[in-house]
């Protein structure tokens, strides 16, 4: 039977079994429920839309959609929804542009089960969780001076792909057949790389990538 007070958790993940063993653990806590698991990024979009989860476990790392473009999309639509990163990744080009999208805590996929769970109750009540290696390099971050970054640093792995395209020539077709992606997610590509470049079109954002070595 249902129980309508339990929290509900929507889990996305690319590895079956990783899905399968998150599913398994998270049933035994009885203020816990799964009502959906995503393969990809899309997919769990579509399923937060359908279920309305109060917690995502996110994984970082997927084809297609990765976790740092699906955690702002859901977020966009789903603001109230708190997303907490599942991953096996501490890369600064992962880490920083997942929590700038709003990721609300980062766990490794090394925490413990309960670990985990304390982290879901803890997202519903407002209590953000943070792996302890990662509370630390944010604390590093702030401690070093502020330098101006390129503007260039701002784009995510996906959109540095997109751009090195446009650069190279290709037409928004090329780009999302390269990619294997569609060609409505590619406008949404471009249109956030003109604005994080503050150039206005793509010829400017393709003079910007060769002025800066981002293709030969």
């Amino acid at each position: 039977m249902e129980n309508e007070t339990a929290i509900k958790v929507l889990l996305v993940d690319d590895h079956e079994m990783v899905r399968i063993g998150l599913a398994a653990v998270l049933s035994t806590e009885e203020d816990i429920e799964v009502v959906g698991e995503a393969s990809n990024g899309a997919e769990g979009i579509r399923l937060a839309q359908e279920y309305r989860p109060q917690v995502v476990l996110m994984d970082l790392v997927m084809e297609g959609m990765d976790g740092i473009e699906t955690t702002r999309r859901l977020l966009q639509l789903h603001p109230d929804c708190k997303v907490i990163v599942l991953t096996s990744f501490l890369d600064d080009e992962k880490m920083y542009p997942v929590i700038e999208a709003g990721a609300f805590s980062y766990l490794l996929k090394t925490s413990r089960a309960a670990e985990i769970a304390q982290a879901i109750r803890a997202a519903v009540k407002g209590q953000s969780i943070l792996e302890s290696q990662v509370a630390s390099k944010i604390m590093n971050r702030f401690r070093q001076p502020k330098l101006a970054a390129p503007a260039h640093e701002e784009l995510t792995e996906r959109e540095m792909e997109v751009l090195r395209l446009i650069a190279s020539g290709k037409s928004n077709q090329d780009v999302a057949d390269e990619l294997f992606i569609g060609i409505k997610t590619v406008k949404f590509h471009v249109t956030n790389i003109l604005a994080k470049l503050g150039v206005e079109d793509r010829t400017q954002a393709a003079i910007y990538a060769f002025k800066n070595g981002l293709v030969e």
